[in-house]
């Protein structure tokens, strides 16, 4: 249901949620790194989620298994690079790849700077071999506690003028955002964009404090603005996107039903919702899946999903020449 002569776009795709399991099975190999399955067929079923999990946690366990296998840093780069050719092979026009440096460092120990820089030179490649253009979002993996998210801080902003925006992922309920104001001061200050994790785990306090005390400008997820009119006028008054993923947020049970999910009446509150994958390599889908189901499952007509293929170029962290040019695409070959 996507509209390929409107400018096709993924804002929340998290890069080192997007391995291919033929990569895990590879470089598992080659690094003589041990998986629980004997064939790249099982690991498919290991690493991917075919139904739902139990809760965002158990969803984010999934991703361990991708970042198991970055035993070096070409490995890295590798990811990276194969992110840009999955955007060609979908026919995205433009993508914002988001990672955590310190959780795709933390199995092996690789220099957090260095996996930093391995990332951006492989979605530089990528970018040049298949024609995608494609941004960075650096991640604040909550998860570790402050101290790392400080080593993670530092390794971005070593490379700030390759990164656009700043994100803050994980354990949302156990790691809240005034625990972090300090780090997203420091993003503010480094001309950084911010985009924050939030109202997915914890409730719609979670989506106020994002936006008062980090700058969010952007919500991911942001399911549960839905109990909160105040909020909802909020974000529709100073146009604060929702990066909605309902695929993700069924398997993270954050919904039991994906036909009720509240970005529909987000639209028709006016906010600046878009349609994205999340982490498509571990919930094995693409964005025309989500498409389809926003069409199929959810409600949504086909000019309401242009209007959000549109909010997406309103809402990208892109200069207005670069929006501009996405705006004025033609039609697709």
């Amino acid at each position: 249901m996507i509209d390929y002569t409107l400018p096709v776009i993924d804002l929340h795709r998290h890069l080192d949620g997007n391995i291919r399991p033929a990569t895990i099975w590879e470089l598992a190999q080659q690094h003589n790194i041990p998986l629980p399955v004997d064939n790249l067929a099982q690991l498919a079923d290991s690493v991917q989620i075919r139904d739902r999990t139990s809760d965002l946690l158990a969803f984010l366990k999934k991703l361990d298994y991708g970042v198991s296998v970055l035993a070096d840093l070409d490995a890295c780069y590798r990811i990276a690079y194969e992110n840009v050719q999955d955007a060609k092979n979908e026919s995205l026009d433009y993508v914002e790849l988001r990672f955590s440096p310190y959780y795709m460092a933390h199995a092996h120990k690789l220099p957090v700077d260095a996996v930093v820089e391995a990332v951006i030179n492989g979605v530089k490649d990528g970018q040049k071999e298949f024609g995608v253009k494609a941004n960075l979002i650096g991640i604040l993996s909550r998860t570790f506690g402050v101290d790392c998210c400080e080593l993670e801080l530092q390794a971005l902003l070593a490379h700030k003028d390759h990164i656009v925006a700043l994100d803050l992922a994980g354990d949302e309920a156990g790691y809240p955002a005034p625990l972090f104001s300090q780090h997203f001061n420091q993003a503010q200050r480094a001309g950084w964009a911010i985009t924050v994790h939030a109202g997915e785990a914890a409730g719609s306090d979670s989506i106020w404090n994002a936006i008062r005390l980090l700058g969010a400008s952007r919500i991911g997820h942001g399911v549960a603005a839905q109990n909160d009119d105040e909020l909802l006028d909020y974000l529709a008054e100073n146009q604060i996107g929702i990066e909605s993923c309902p695929t993700s947020n069924y398997q993270t049970t954050t919904l039991v039903d994906t036909a009720n999910h509240p970005m529909k009446s987000f639209f028709h509150r006016g906010i600046k919702v878009t349609l994205n994958t999340d982490d498509p390599g571990v919930s094995a889908i693409d964005l025309e899946h989500e498409y389809r189901v926003a069409y199929d499952v959810i409600g949504f007509t086909k000019e309401e999903l242009a209007t959000i293929q549109l909010n997406a170029v309103e809402q990208a962290f892109l200069s207005d020449d670069d929006k501009a040019k996405l705006k004025s695409k033609g039609v697709k070959k």
